[in-house]
């Protein structure tokens, strides 16, 4: 059962991120408003090729970086934009035109295109950038619209960087997965070397997300339609994951930990599913066989159902990307070939207080 379900349709890709706003931390009271920024495929503004990924900075969020099939990361202001859409004073023609027009306020040149970059949590814009060439490279901000980027890139990945993410609760350390089936650990103080690499999956590992309430935490998702946790306190012993899913049969484009319950987490794939799963979820074989025996065997569940799952959103074709709304708990947005979902399940529960309680 779905709280909220909305959909745009769109025939054109999106990547996107949702802007934090100043409408409150955590809200549960209806009707809701969300912002997203949207970077598409399509060469409708003024920005050098097709939009690969595009990121919103969360201490800033009218700032936004965005990579292009060119193999530039351009960094734009939109502060205007969002202020047109909060006074509802915008326009086709006026906001459009803007728009269209606009410079971006930095811009990097990599050898080659790329997908992953993000913004760090704790440090005002400080980001990161990954291509397909196997490079990364740190972006340091100079002033409120320059940046500084080291030419120095971080090296040792051996395929294409996929993407990036800085761990919630260290300012100088940031996690990388590849195309080489590794995901590396990087402390910017320890020089262009990974501070460890480990084996993630045994194809490529398209997409990583550090857990926020737990950041010992990392869910990683491959090319094999599999992904896994890996308890990073567990390195030094050896193999690190702590659970690993094989429920998805197509490659994982999507993973993203939820900002207000430690256990939840949501993941889309090429099978055009999205899935929502709480892994402190166990089998109990006694409550199985009590609900079997009220529904009289009427109720047919699969034996190999992950009991871990909560919910599969089905309907979107080809999912590319999923993110939790940090600020409206239980909601998710998607974007697919075929436009963006807004859906909040209703068995998805928040154990965080509303904003002034």
């Amino acid at each position: 059962m779905l709280l909220i379900f909305h959909q745009s349709s769109l025939t054109i890709l999106c990547s996107f991120d949702i802007v934090r706003d100043s409408l409150g931390l955590i809200r549960t009271e209806f009707p809701h408003t969300i912002y997203v920024f949207t970077g598409t495929q399509s060469r409708k503004v003024a920005h050098q090729g097709c939009v690969n990924r595009i990121r919103s900075m969360p201490q800033n969020p009218h700032i936004c970086a965005a990579w292009g099939d060119t193999g530039y990361v351009q960094v734009w202001d939109f502060s205007k934009h969002l202020n047109f859409l909060a006074e509802s004073e915008s326009s086709a023609s006026s906001g459009g035109s803007t728009v269209f027009n606009q410079a971006p306020i930095s811009i990097f040149k990599h050898q080659d295109e790329g997908y992953a970059i993000d913004w760090s949590p704790l440090v005002p814009g400080r980001l990161v950038s990954g291509d397909c060439k196997n490079s990364i490279y740190l972006w340091e901000p100079d002033s409120g619209t320059k940046w500084n980027v080291d030419k120095c890139p971080f090296v040792g990945h051996a395929a294409s960087v996929e993407d990036l993410r800085w761990i919630p609760t260290e300012a100088n350390v940031f996690a990388s997965a590849s195309v080489d089936k590794n995901i590396a650990i990087w402390d910017i103080r320890l020089g262009k070397s990974a501070a460890t690499s480990f084996k993630a999956h045994d194809a490529d590992v398209n997409v990583i997300s550090w857990n926020r309430l737990a950041s010992c935490m990392l869910a990683s998702g491959s090319d094999d339609g599999s992904f896994s946790i890996h308890d990073l306190r567990m390195l030094k012993a050896g193999d690190a994951i702590v659970a690993h899913f094989t429920y998805h049969k197509r490659p994982i484009t999507s993973i993203e930990w939820s900002p207000h319950e430690s256990s939840t987490i949501s993941v889309s794939s090429a099978d055009n599913q999205l899935t929502i799963w709480d892994l402190s979820l166990e089998r109990d074989e006694e409550e199985e066989a009590e609900f079997k025996a009220q529904t009289e065997d009427k109720v047919n569940t699969p034996a190999d159902l992950p009991p871990q799952l909560l919910f599969v959103h089905q309907g979107q074709k080809d999912i590319k990307e999923l993110h939790w709304h940090a600020q409206i708990p239980g909601m998710i947005i998607s974007t697919a070939a075929d436009g963006f979902n807004v859906l909040m399940p209703s068995n998805v529960e928040s154990s965080l207080p509303p904003s002034g309680a």
